[in-house]
């Protein structure tokens, strides 16, 4: 099943898609909740009412998440164009909730910033509550899908003025484009062999594969929650490829600027940027 959210922010209503045709959730659930993916969403949508959402805007495919975790420099090549070595154990830091906004919404540059910069990433969101799980094994019943997220990034707030920690350079607003839908795990396939891409301008930038993760999805969930309760409906990012404008190969984001991030089967994000 995948999952989406249809209407002006803040005014969204739940939608499923499925063989190409989209049915209105509102009958069943308020909106794409924590609750509503920990008692399981829908199986079928056999007598839902069909719907047309062209021309309508898409939010994330999520209600607002209680919390946003990100893992840090999760590709080795990532790591080496950071400047550092790839980390022995998963590098956590937490973006605020409020960064989350629709793959097609706009990408608002934070006042003072010179250096914004674009991170695709597979994101992963919480189904059933996940605490002390027994190993990664475990992971899989905790996982209700996958999402494309881009996990934009103030390298300046980030590394220069962040007094040790990242969440300064991640939590502006808007950081965090989310979708365009939410995919159930029986149909995203396979979550350590997808390809993810970005672009700007329409000219590549990132091109890789999660087969390059240092730790993968399983490790990451179980990991994870041996130093927190993962809730349903919280968003877990699991890290960036290289292909970065931190790299030094390529110019930091303005104001104009379209990013495009895709992963295979997750669908696709475009966003422009402007100034806060």
């Amino acid at each position: 099943m995948r999952y989406l959210r249809v209407g002006p922010a803040g005014q969204e209503r739940p939608v499923a898609a499925a063989d190409g045709k989209f049915y209105d959730l509102s009958a069943v659930t308020p909106d794409i909740t924590g609750a509503f993916l920990a008692a399981g969403g829908v199986s079928s949508v056999a007598g839902l009412p069909e719907i047309d959402i062209a021309g309508q805007r898409l939010g994330a495919p999520i209600a607002r998440p209680g919390a946003v975790l990100c893992i840090g420099q999760n590709y080795a090549a990532h790591a080496a164009e950071s400047g550092a070595q790839p980390p022995v154990t998963p590098i956590l830091f937490y973006k605020a909730p409020n960064t989350v906004v629709g793959p097609y919404d706009d990408v608002l540059i934070p006042r003072r910033s010179v250096k914004t910069d674009w991170e695709v990433e597979l994101g992963v969101v919480i189904g059933r509550t996940a605490r002390y799980l027994g190993s990664p094994a475990a992971a899989a019943a905790h996982i209700a899908g996958y999402v494309l997220s881009n996990d934009v990034s103030e390298r300046t707030f980030q590394m220069d003025e962040s007094g040790g920690q990242w969440s300064k350079g991640k939590s502006a607003e808007t950081f965090n484009p989310l979708g365009p839908w939410l995919v159930t795990p029986d149909e995203a396939g396979d979550p350590g062999a997808l390809g993810l891409r970005s672009w700007v301008g329409g000219e590549p930038r990132q091109d890789s594969t999660t087969a390059d993760m240092i730790f993968d999805v399983p490790f990451l969930v179980w990991h994870l929650s041996q130093y927190t309760v993962l809730e349903p409906g919280d968003l877990i990012n699991t890290g960036t490829p290289q292909g970065v404008a931190l790299s030094g190969r390529f110019p930091y984001l303005r104001a104009g600027d379209v990013m495009e991030v895709e992963i295979d089967g997750l669908g696709r994000q475009r966003n422009r940027l402007r100034e806060a």
